[in-house]
């Protein structure tokens, strides 16, 4: 699958370094979940316009499992807000761009 532009796919063994400073969103997500399909083009498009203000990420529960157990993920999608590697807040479920927008721009 290609990187969309300003989303980068995450690792379990890199995670903590991607995440440690600032605002980084994680798109916890399945390749078989079909909200998770429907959400990348809002995810796509809330990283476009709030490009150096955030980080977003994605990462794949399926092949990543040990990051994905970390944070009690049980349900995809589930969007994580971290804030100096800190989680601050989370959202499960298919949302909008505005209502992601939101999200992320309360940590900033």
């Amino acid at each position: 699958m290609d990187q969309p532009q300003g989303i980068k796919h995450l690792k379990d063994d890199s995670f903590t370094k991607e995440i440690e400073n600032g605002v980084t969103l994680v798109d916890f997500h399945a390749e078989w979940c079909g909200p998770c399909r429907m959400l990348a083009p809002v995810l796509e498009q809330v990283a476009t316009e709030m490009q150096g203000k955030a980080k977003f990420g994605k990462i794949d529960i399926d092949s990543e499992q040990k990051t994905a157990a970390q944070f009690q993920v049980t349900s995809v999608p589930t969007l994580i807000l971290f804030k100096d590697g800190r989680e601050v807040n989370r959202l499960v479920g298919l949302r909008d761009a505005d209502a992601v927008k939101e999200f992320v721009t309360a940590a900033l």
